[in-house]
């Protein structure tokens, strides 16, 4: 059995880790912390988990090194790097939600982010998105934990992006419910600063673009052009790429590609020609759905689903988890969309 411990554990991710966690047989959670509700049962905090998991929640400043096998870090940008430090050992296995350990390169953290202050340990850092790098994370004591939009992103993009199918930029049109924007109170996030609105929000500036740029780089020399809107739902990212192939296919054909990429990838599902995805029908759940339709010219639309809170967070940082401990990747995640 696994000891885990969930750091900063009362916003919207550490509720989907514990739920996800507490489904899972091979560990146990033992600490969760949080300076705002120090001292508090957590089902003070989350009423859903009232007599299914009550235990107390300890400062997030405490002492935690060497107290568990597995450390979740649930907390804000430029905090995560921190707690990292106290923690880091080279055994406990570090697996940080927020953006500080996501890039290889520290200038492009600090240009999109803050100044970073753990810099000895990004190179032992490993970008945490599963189907690209399951090999480095088998390995890894540290994972930096995708982004929900570069994760709706990067997947739908992947399987052309290595076979260098693109030319021109790429646009990236991403819709996002309001929980991406976290638990914690922000006038952005009210319901009437959001009901019955829909609209695009840090155009050019939104600090997933480059973590998005960074690994298309990795593979081709196109740009992108990263579009996010706040969409009035609780939760899920719908994600449509607009983009030009170098030489004219098939709907069929670039189907049959990404069946092969992610034909052994658990949580990635390829819908077949004429059907599209839909945040309802992952709700909940760890899958991302990609689908997409080819035009006579060579021009293509690229759409993915994702629960941005499971995939696009805590579901991935579960997967990220089993695979470093060598455990079924699936463990904790086999739950199926929930619909209506």
């Amino acid at each position: 059995m696994w000891n885990i411990g969930i750091i900063g554990a009362t916003g919207y991710t550490g509720i989907v880790l514990i739920s996800s966690l507490l489904s899972h047989s091979d560990v146990k959670i033992t600490l969760i912390t949080s300076n705002t509700y120090k001292g508090k049962k957590v089902s003070d905090v989350f009423p859903a988990l009232r007599g299914v998991f009550e235990d107390i929640l300890e400062p997030t400043d405490g002492e935690h090194a060497g107290k568990c096998d597995v450390y979740f870090l649930c907390l804000p940008h430029g905090s995560s790097m921190e707690t990292a430090k106290k923690l880091y050992d080279g055994k406990a296995v570090i697996i940080d939600l927020s953006a500080d350990f996501r890039f290889e390169d520290a200038a492009a953290y600090e240009k999109a982010y803050v100044q970073h202050t753990a810099k000895e340990l990004i190179p032992r850092a490993v970008f945490g998105l599963p189907e690209l790098y399951r090999d480095r994370i088998k390995d890894a004591h540290l994972i930096g934990n995708p982004g929900c939009y570069p994760t709706s992103a990067i997947l739908a993009l992947y399987p052309l992006l290595k076979e260098q199918m693109f030319i021109d930029d790429i646009l990236i049109d991403s819709k996002s419910g309001v929980s991406g924007a976290g638990r914690e109170a922000k006038t952005g996030s009210l319901f009437s600063e959001v009901s019955e609105g829909f609209k695009a929000y840090n155009v050019g500036v939104h600090r997933h673009e480059p973590e998005i740029q960074k690994e298309v780089k990795k593979l081709s020399d196109t740009r992108i052009l990263f579009v996010p809107h706040l969409v009035p739902m609780n939760r899920g990212i719908l994600t449509t790429i607009y983009g030009k192939l170098k030489k004219p296919v098939t709907t069929q054909d670039a189907l049959n590609l990404y069946k092969e990429t992610y034909r052994k990838e658990p949580f990635v599902r390829v819908l077949d020609e004429g059907l599209y995805p839909d945040t309802r029908f992952v709700r909940y759940s760890n899958y991302c759905d990609v689908g997409m339709k080819v035009f006579n010219d060579g021009r293509i639309a690229l759409i993915s689903a994702i629960d941005n809170l499971v995939k696009g967070a805590s579901g991935q940082a579960v997967q990220n988890m089993n695979i470093a401990l060598g455990l079924d990747e699936t463990k904790g995640l086999d739950r199926v969309p929930q619909y209506p």
